[in-house]
């Protein structure tokens, strides 16, 4: 059976926000499969902050995309067609082969991952309990190294990290604060997520919340915005403080990225200097099928909330990739395909 597969390709290199002819959407006939090879038909793609760091063409922690490439992304779907000993028709996986509605894949494929059938919709294996899930467990637990009666503060704590971060902080027994957007994100990671505090940097002094509610200083710093946030956070670091670096999304559309002011300028320059460093989900791929069934079990038990923005239609994925870099979207951006 032949397969009608759309996808995104890199068409040029974005310059500030990346507009729609940044991309060539493209269709392909998938024919016959090669032995160990699968197809899966895509459910949900995720849109995350890092898609526009790869757009570039610059030094990074992996190699930029080349024009013509298929946009970055991971995927959750099912197996459709399969000449796999590992893997079979109707399995639920997630695999991170960027924007299209079919993936053709070898089962060898490190990012391939089958996933636990649940209750859950699957979008689910995209956000909490997938890469934004994972990277909150590895960079708080691996990085952050929390301990009962600390001080956490999180940035973008709404979003599908965050607010990942901050919940487990909670029942590591942390004292945990969130800063986050506007109003509506603020007042649920404090209701829903149960953060003790959380500041509106739109509209609060970012400083003077930060000395109100951390008396006792931080102890850790969870990093995902950069900017002015990371230098208000920084005047109230203890000494020992971690700081685990996701990303700085509010530097991520600027045209020189290098030339900018990172939170490793910022964070290297005090005395004393805290422990910090940028760190990739990747660098625990051994445990990603361990992680997900922890994370899916605190869902299970009520402990970890969880916030989507599904958008209706894979073509729309380009505008979702915008609301996500200008702070639009409310938790985890998903596209439906």
């Amino acid at each position: 059976m032949n397969y009608n597969n759309s996808r995104f390709l890199l068409s040029k290199r974005p310059k500030g926000m990346p507009e729609n002819d940044c991309w060539t959407l493209n269709s392909e006939i998938i024919e016959d499969l090669n032995n160990g090879e699968v197809l899966i038909q895509t459910e949900y793609l995720s849109i995350d902050p890092y898609m526009r760091g790869k757009m570039n063409d610059g030094l990074s922690y992996t190699p930029p995309l080349k024009i013509g490439d298929v946009m970055v992304g991971e995927s959750v779907g099912r197996i459709v067609e399969s000449k796999s000993k590992k893997y079979a028709i109707r399995d639920l996986v997630t695999i991170h082969q960027g924007w299209q509605t079919f993936i053709r894949a070898k089962d060898s494929d490190p990012s391939l991952q089958r996933v636990p059938e649940s209750n859950l919709q699957s979008s689910v294996f995209l956000g909490a309990i997938g890469m934004p899930g994972r990277t909150a467990y590895y960079g708080l637990n691996y990085v952050g190294k929390p301990k009962a009666g600390e001080t956490l503060v999180v940035s973008a704590a709404s979003g599908a990290v965050g607010s990942v971060v901050g919940q487990l902080g909670k029942l590591h027994n942390c004292k945990v604060v969130g800063i986050a957007g506007g109003k509506d994100k603020a007042q649920y990671v404090t209701e829903e997520l149960k953060f003790d505090h959380c500041i509106d940097y739109k509209n609060e002094n970012v400083a003077q919340k930060l000395r109100e509610y951390c008396s006792d200083g931080i102890d850790i710093y969870f990093e995902n915005v950069g900017g002015d946030i990371t230098k208000d956070v920084s005047k109230f670091l203890n000494k020992g403080a971690r700081v685990p670096i996701c990303g700085f999304i509010s530097k991520y559309n600027s045209p020189d990225i290098a030339s900018e002011e990172t939170p490793f300028h910022v964070l290297g320059g005090l005395k004393p200097k805290p422990q910090h460093r940028f760190f990739v989900v990747t660098e625990w791929l051994n445990q990603f099928e361990k992680t997900t069934a922890i994370l899916l079990e605190h869902i299970k038990s009520g402990d970890l909330k969880y916030k989507e923005t599904i958008t209706q239609g894979f073509e729309n994925a380009p505008q979702a990739l915008r609301d996500v870099l200008s702070g639009k979207n409310f938790g985890k951006q998903i596209i439906e395909i």
